[in-house]
């Protein structure tokens, strides 16, 4: 879904985001409010942000220093490289001068995210009667064992100024088809998120190398990195810091960001998103009185942004 208000020919910011969600139990798609939090699957994830995201685009639509355009997808959680909505929309020619997109920051800047390896091995082992495990090869046992042989790969010890390290979780698992047979066949998903100056291809070798398994196949997403510097990510920050925000420094992301697909194209990109916490877990919610404070600086930003645009390309001598 995309709407933009504002002349042509302005400075130009893109608001973006994600209405889907992952997979969840009935009941945490039922919202709930208690006290500050509003709770439920996607609420911090991002429909708290883009609910107010909706509200600055209406409130910016009587003024003509600067067009606001608003991108939604629908497809950021899957695990499609090919045709991702946010890369068509840019293709597209859906781009700005500068990118928001709302994923949860608790009211930071992110200026970093990690990348995206993730990996399908087949792991290989022999099968037997289930009476006698010992004559056979557990290929489940075995994978769990590759598991645990990829977190302690060189990679895995690496660090940055932002990141402790990378981030390694076991997704998924399937192995065996009847119970009274040793399993000769295994097969994990391995999410791996690499740091910003990492080198994919590295983190493939190291994982390719791994005794008793081979890869099936992968799904990478490149990290994330903007100059903390940038005249638009300096704006955002003084505009957080005037409503009384806590000082919103830059910070890194673990997870992957979907500003990947304006930064390729040299369009800068931060994620910024509200107050809340457990996105993808039990209990996700979004703090509601975040939500104005998040409105607010998105609408001082869009309207101090042009007079320090002309700051800078007219500096006072």
């Amino acid at each position: 879904m995309l709407a933009e208000v504002g002349p042509p020919d302005v400075p130009t910011v893109v608001l973006h985001g994600h209405i889907d969600v992952v997979p969840a139990h009935s009941g945490q798609f039922e919202p709930r409010v208690e006290d500050d939090r509003l709770i439920g699957r996607g609420a911090y994830d991002m429909k708290g942000a883009l609910a107010a995201m909706l509200s600055v685009v209406a409130e910016m639509r009587n003024q003509d220093e600067i067009r606001v355009r608003l991108g939604i997808v629908a497809d950021e959680e899957n695990e499609d490289t090919d045709d991702k909505g946010s890369d068509y929309i840019v293709d597209s020619g859906f781009i700005g001068d500068f990118a928001i997109t709302g994923e949860p920051t608790d009211l930071h800047i992110g200026v970093e995210a990690k990348g995206v390896c993730a990996v399908r091995l087949e792991v290989v082992g022999r099968a037997a009667h289930g009476s006698t495990p010992w004559l056979g090869d557990n290929a489940v046992l075995k994978a769990i064992h590759i598991f645990r042989s990829i977190e302690s790969l060189p990679f895995t010890r690496q660090s940055s100024e932002m990141f402790d390290r990378p981030s390694i979780n076991l997704g998924r698992i399937w192995g065996g088809d009847a119970l009274n047979k040793v399993p000769d066949r295994c097969v994990i998903d391995v999410d791996i998120r690499y740091l910003p100056g990492q080198d994919l291809e590295t983190v493939l070798k190291q994982v390719g190398e791994v005794p008793d398994c081979r890869i099936l196949s992968t799904f990478t997403r490149p990290p994330a990195s903007v100059d903390r510097n940038s005249v638009f990510v300096q704006s955002l920050g003084m505009a957080a810091t005037s409503l009384g925000t806590h000082e919103p420094m830059s910070v890194g992301r673990d997870g992957s960001s979907d500003a990947v697909s304006f930064l390729r194209v040299g369009v800068p990109a931060v994620e910024y998103g509200p107050l809340g916490e457990g996105h993808h877990g039990p209990e996700e919610w979004v703090s509601i009185s975040s939500l104005a404070t998040y409105r607010s600086v998105l609408e001082r930003f869009m309207r101090e942004l042009p007079g320090r645009l002309k700051e800078t390309r007219d500096p006072v001598s």
